[in-house]
């Protein structure tokens, strides 16, 4: 059997810029070989993990010399869990690299004419800036190179954090986080505590056994608390011991305003088709928006940067220049807060969301809100919004639209170019799609004013919010719709 040549180690090449997924990238001899964990400016010594025609990836080995541009990595968790990979790169370069991100998506996906895109809104907070973290449980505890090498031996493999990538029954245990406020880090750690106290069991991903499946912690600015665990309750005395479990975290916690468990029972995590149950107060918390409340449910789509959402969502509203004469299409509304945001400045808002139980906090939060010139439709998009019903409810004057990563189905770009608004304002997580979508709609619509927004510190994702205004003649002849 032929031997497989050993991959080369690339000595003293210097990391030149950042790239894609949260790597940074150095050219060796017209290859591009991309790095995790490095910035511009290091020289490093990288082993090749994989070698491709055009592009190598590797791995640091040895560094040289350290960029000006590198920031000490806070967590130490940094580089084995797969989150929050930019904490080595300062914020502000952070900020650079995404509002060139945004640049180099629109002009080279989306080929079409550009206004000079505004500078990105940075966070404010650049840690504990999350409202909702979620962990997995796992029989399987994922060991780090260093305790492999140490021969590092536990009384036992049981663990509570985050699932691994390549590994998906294996979670690395954690007992510091620092996305969200440190009540995140009490919580779960109590529960791990307790759990192996009292012989609770993890779940075995390849068994599909075991109690305790994953965990779902969300705060709000109004200080409510929400905690919501996944299990798989198999018999009696599971059953009590997860009651054990909740009226400890319950009296533990008295913080804890919505206290909720999912008996999941799929080989996956997701629970929109499963019923939650209420252990204790409500099933769900309320954030606040200037002078607006938004009930937010454990199955609700809720921005998960609070402060930046608001940031966001002035932005959307900025650019849809409403004075209270417009009728506006939400897409993809999840739980209204863009509607509600805006309704107050448009003659009606028709909001639309896959997700029914998002549809009914979104009719709840305008009732909350003494809002009555909104309406509320759940079902998938392409299905819904098409000629019809916009013979039946009305031409928009604008379309506000926020699809997920995805981006718009095709039906659904029709649709809206059948509608035919005067403005469009698209808000998006994933500026690759969203310049797809844009050419798309360039016939018909100019991009006047383009906005990135920082919604995730020390990670490559960026926001993006777009402004397209309605030609007065279309840039080629098409069919008319």
């Amino acid at each position: 059997m032929r031997k497989k040549k050993p991959l080369p180690l690339l000595e003293n090449i210097e990391i030149t810029a950042v790239a894609a997924e949260g790597k940074s990238i150095a050219r060796v001899d017209d290859k591009v070989v991309f790095v995790p964990y490095v910035v511009p400016g290091d020289i490093i010594d990288a082993q090749v993990k994989r070698k491709k025609h055009s592009y190598m990836e590797a791995v640091a080995v040895k560094f040289h010399k350290k960029s000006e541009l590198r920031a000490e990595p806070f967590c130490k968790y940094y580089g084995i869990c797969g989150g929050c990979k930019w904490q080595c790169l300062k914020y502000e370069e952070q900020l650079k690299a995404k509002q060139q991100q945004v640049v180099d998506h629109l002009t080279r996906i989306g080929k079409v004419e550009l206004p000079e895109i505004s500078p990105i809104i940075g966070s404010e907070k650049t840690r504990c800036y999350r409202n909702k973290l979620e962990f997995g449980f796992s029989n399987k505890r994922w060991l780090t190179e260093e305790e492999v090498a140490a021969n590092v031996v536990y009384d036992q493999m049981n663990a509570v954090g985050f699932h691994i990538n390549g590994a998906f029954d294996k979670i690395l245990d954690i007992d510091e986080c620092f996305l969200m406020d440190d009540i995140n880090n009490r919580i779960r750690n109590e529960i791990r505590d307790y759990a192996l106290a009292n012989g609770l069991s993890f779940y075995d991903f390849r068994q599909h056994q075991g109690l305790l499946r994953d965990m779902m912690i969300r705060t709000s600015n109004t200080t409510e608390l929400m905690l919501l665990l996944q299990v798989q309750i198999d018999s009696a005395e599971d059953k009590e011991l997860l009651l054990g479990l909740l009226t400890h975290i319950g009296e533990k916690f008295p913080e804890i305003t919505s206290l909720l468990y999912v008996d999941n029972h799929k080989f996956n995590d997701t629970f929109v088709d499963q019923e939650v149950v209420v252990f204790k107060g409500k099933d769900y918390i309320y954030e606040r928006m200037e002078d607006l409340k938004f009930k937010v449910g454990a199955k609700s789509f809720y921005q998960t940067n609070t402060e930046q959402a608001y940031n966001l969502y002035k932005v959307a509203r900025s650019f849809a220049e409403l004075t209270g004469n417009e009728l506006v299409y939400d897409l993809y509304t999840g739980t209204g807060t863009i509607a509600n945001f805006v309704a107050h400045q448009a003659r009606k808002v028709i909001g639309i969301e896959y997700v029914p139980e998002a549809i009914v906090d979104a009719k709840k939060n305008a009732e909350i809100n003494g809002l009555d010139n909104t309406l509320f439709f759940a079902g998938d998009m392409k299905d819904i919004l098409n000629k019809d019903f916009i013979n039946a409810y009305g031409r928009p004057d604008v379309i506000i639209t926020d699809p997920p990563r995805a981006g718009m189905h095709t039906d659904v770009i029709n649709t809206i170019l059948f509608a035919r608004p005067e403005r469009i304002v698209y808000v998006s997580c994933n500026p690759a799609t969203q310049a797809r979508d844009l050419q798309l709609l360039n016939d018909y619509y100019k991009v006047t004013a383009v906005q990135p927004v920082d919604m995730f510190p020390h990670t490559h994702h960026v926001e993006n919010v777009v402004k397209l205004e309605r030609r007065e003649t279309p840039l080629m002849k098409t069919e008319e719709s």
